[in-house]
């Protein structure tokens, strides 16, 4: 490791602590990311953004803190944040395992169980570099449709990410959802839960980072980790279920829930997600 001054310096002035090293770290779409070695021994990561969006470190800063509440899936700690940067303690990477995947899915169910007050949340945030609306709503149907579907096919149309056909499909499915997913009591969701954001740690923990934490329906969380695929997903699965059984038929309607991640997505990559969107979306008409 070397140093880099600036953001050393950075660092320095939010931790009260000398860094003693830096180096980059791989990996983000968003942020860019480094490691600092204190010189009081601790190792943290530095996440930074250029011109981040009022409220855009501070919103998951608080989504850590919500989500550690719980006391279920760990998390990082916040060491600091400003309107520039989130500094969190470091998480020493591990491999993969069936035994970690099992006590990732028992966390990730007491997670859920902690439960929200509402489906949405007190304030904004952020999905990926994008503004995600958390006014709370009544039911999940109108959350889902109102804060998450609706909004994002919005801008994938406005952007030409999504054909005319594929947000009709859309639509059509946005106007079913409150016969398609039985509704539940608002679960304690992560929000963004896809394999990049889970990490394989040391001491077969598994910690989940860069949350998009609203009140919403726990199947969402469970969604996303199926559209992007997780190693031992089957194993993360069965443990969720044993400790809190899912509703019947909850994996063939995973894909009403994977149409707000496959949205986002058109809106930030375009590609064929607004196809895969549409094509998701057909199945349920």
């Amino acid at each position: 490791m070397t140093r880099q001054p600036l953001v050393a310096r950075h660092a320095e002035e939010l931790l009260g602590s000398a860094v003693a090293a830096t180096a980059p770290v791989a990996g983000g779409d968003v942020c860019v990311a480094t490691k600092l070695r204190l010189s009081d021994g601790t190792t943290a990561l530095m996440k930074t953004l250029n011109n981040a969006p009022p409220q855009f470190f501070a919103s998951e800063s608080a989504g850590l803190a919500w989500l550690a509440e719980a006391g279920g899936v760990s998390v990082p700690d916040v060491l600091a944040a400003d309107d520039g940067c989130l500094i969190l303690r470091w998480v020493e990477p591990g491999r993969p395992s069936a035994d970690a995947a099992t006590a990732f899915g028992r966390a990730l169910a007491a997670t859920h169980q902690a439960g929200s007050a509402t489906y949405g949340g007190d304030t904004d945030g952020f999905i990926a570099r994008l503004p995600m609306l958390n006014k709370p709503a009544s039911t999940w149907a109108e959350f889902f449709a109102q804060r998450r579907v609706l909004p994002y096919l919005k801008l994938a149309r406005d952007n030409g990410r999504i054909g005319d056909d594929d947000a009709q499909r859309v639509e059509g499915v946005v106007s079913r959802l409150a016969q398609l997913v039985p509704e539940e009591q608002p679960a304690r969701l992560h929000g963004d839960l896809w394999n990049g954001n889970v990490l394989w740690g040391t001491e077969q923990r598994v910690w989940v980072i860069d949350p998009a934490a609203p009140g919403g329906h726990r199947e969402t969380d469970l969604a996303m980790l199926a559209l992007f695929g997780l190693p031992h997903l089957p194993r993360v699965l069965d443990a969720y279920a044993e400790a809190t059984p899912l509703a019947d038929g909850w994996q063939d309607r995973a894909g009403v829930h994977q149409l707000y991640p496959l949205l986002v997505h058109a809106c930030l990559f375009g590609g064929g997600y607004g196809v895969r969107a549409g094509a998701t979306a057909a199945r349920y008409l």
